[in-house]
């Protein structure tokens, strides 16, 4: 009877309640949205995340996608991520920027590194390594670490397009990302039809993307960590979201100048002290770190093991790489294209740095924590079943018991970037379909931080599952225009090397 009664006018009044609802009507709020959302748009989540059996386990075909298209990039771009690795982190350390020289854009390459960063270091980097891991066993930390690496020249590829075709507003603001190279970028290669339908598919998947899985999921785990870790009652979830709404607001309606200041000092800061507690486990478990790599190799080509052994474990280690860095997917090209520079490829190399730091470097952190936990408490994985989360949560409070907070603190700063980030990319697909101007951007920055209470007021899995679906739907309609425009950043790289060892493009430090 719910569900018949649910109009797009009710459903949007049962929102409003929420955030100021009781425990009780806030419950029942959650079963009305949730059914709303699995019984009219549950189809698109489902046609997203088809999957295929393989063995023991299934295949999502969006991962395959995403790692078929790093795989090509690769290829074409004659391994860029590993020659030209050490270039990348001079231009990020700002070894190559005179301050002499005046750009358009907004902010610095470390800061546009630390804002993409901020979008993809998450709540994934903890909770999914650990459902990877309860689920592939070690062994997918190996395929991880590898889908990571390739996703670097992805993340290349679109971010050098950001760059290129992005537009700069007579106020000095930048707008672009893949809306603005799939529709201009096509255009210029006669497929102008084409690119405007990829662009306006691609603006709309990212705003549902920034509202849900870049919002309310962060908050609702953020505020469901916090109860958790401190005992706090249920119920009151509406405070947490008011409290992270307030904040983000006085952050967000600053435009990107504001967002990239924050991401800056907040994402070293939240990635040192997860990284430190991580080097903490692993120095005070030294005996078992020679075991854990043996058991995340041998368990990564093993014919037997968790979920289907060395198939198990690939899959597993593939979705999470691809799920965590969103390499392919677009997103990181809209934060990108606010850089200070003339040359695009620069902006494209500091790029691929991300999913090294947000894959390789943070999620094997975890995945080793996990490991060493697993191997000290008996049989992997952990002897409770515990997964996500949970897992991870116990394979730190192993070490101390009082790891609890500093977890917690983490997923709060995790959440807390990710929601700004998110909220940017969001306004962006916003100001492309609605027009630019201050009236349509402060519209969207309302409705952001209103979704930010509502996601700490209630529980839902099926608007999750929904708002997941449209972020790696962008990936779908990014990578078919990174196809075509693949030969526009071969020669835009070819000219900007051809400068490198020319001394055209100069060192400064």
């Amino acid at each position: 009877m719910i569900r018949q009664a649910f109009t797009t006018r009710a459903l949007g009044a049962a929102l409003l309640l929420t955030a100021f609802a009781p425990h009780a009507l806030a419950s029942g709020i959650d079963v009305a949205v949730d059914t709303f959302f699995n019984d009219y748009l549950g189809w698109f989540a489902s046609l997203i995340f088809t999957s295929v059996p393989i063995g023991e386990t299934s295949f999502p075909l969006i991962a395959g996608w995403l790692l078929v298209a790093a795989l090509v990039f690769t290829l074409y771009f004659g391994f860029i991520q590993f020659k030209q690795f050490k270039l990348a982190t001079d231009i990020v350390r700002g070894r190559y920027s005179n301050p002499a020289h005046k750009h358009e854009g907004e902010i610095s390459h470390f800061q546009a590194l630390a804002t993409a960063l901020s979008g993809t270091v998450g709540l994934g980097n903890i909770a999914g390594v650990g459902a990877a891991l309860a689920i592939g066993g070690p062994g997918a930390t190996f395929w991880m670490i590898v889908v990571g690496l390739l996703g670097m020249a992805s993340k290349f590829t679109e971010c050098t397009l950001g760059v290129k075709y992005r537009t700069v507003l007579p106020s000095g603001a930048v707008s672009g990302g893949p809306m603005y190279y799939l529709s201009r970028g096509l255009a210029e290669r006669g497929m102008a039809g084409l690119g405007k339908v990829l662009a306006v598919a691609f603006a709309i998947m990212v705003i549902l993307g920034a509202l849900g899985g870049g919002n309310m999921f962060q908050g609702n785990q953020a505020n469901a960590m916090l109860v958790q870790t401190f005992g706090l009652p249920d119920g009151y979830g509406w405070v947490t979201g008011l409290v992270l709404a307030g904040f983000v607001f006085s952050v967000i309606v600053g435009g990107m100048p504001a967002i990239a200041t924050v991401t800056s000092k907040l994402v070293p800061v939240m990635a040192v002290l997860y990284i430190g507690m991580s080097v903490t486990v692993i120095v005070l478990n030294v005996d078992q770190v020679g075991p854990a790599f043996a058991a995340i190799f041998n368990g990564a080509f093993s014919a037997e093991g968790v979920a289907g052994g060395f198939i198990g474990a690939l899959i597993q280690g593939l979705k999470r790489a691809t799920f965590s860095n969103e390499a392919g997917v677009g997103s990181a090209a809209i934060a990108h294209s606010a850089v200070k520079t003339n040359e695009p490829v620069t902006e494209g190399l500091v790029s691929l740095l991300e999913p090294f730091i947000d894959t390789v470097v943070i999620c094997t952190m975890t995945a080793i924590v996990i490991t060493i936990a697993g191997l000290n408490a008996g049989p992997y994985p952990h002897p409770e079943g515990l997964t996500g989360v949970n897992l991870t949560a116990a394979s730190f409070q192993g070490t101390f018991d009082w790891f609890r907070y500093p977890l917690a603190l983490a997923v709060l700063m995790f959440a807390i970037s990710t929601m700004i980030s998110w909220s940017y990319y969001g306004l962006k697909g916003w100001t492309y379909l609605f027009g630019e101007g201050k009236t349509n951007e402060l519209v969207y920055k309302l409705m952001f931080c209103f979704f930010v209470v509502v996601g700490c007021s209630i529980g839902f899995s099926a608007v999750i599952d929904f708002s997941d679906a449209a972020i790696f739907a962008m990936g779908i309609f990014n990578i078919i225009g990174l196809y075509f425009l693949m030969p526009v950043v071969k020669a835009e790289l070819a000219q900007f090397m051809a400068k490198v060892k020319s001394g055209e493009f100069k060192r400064y430090s």
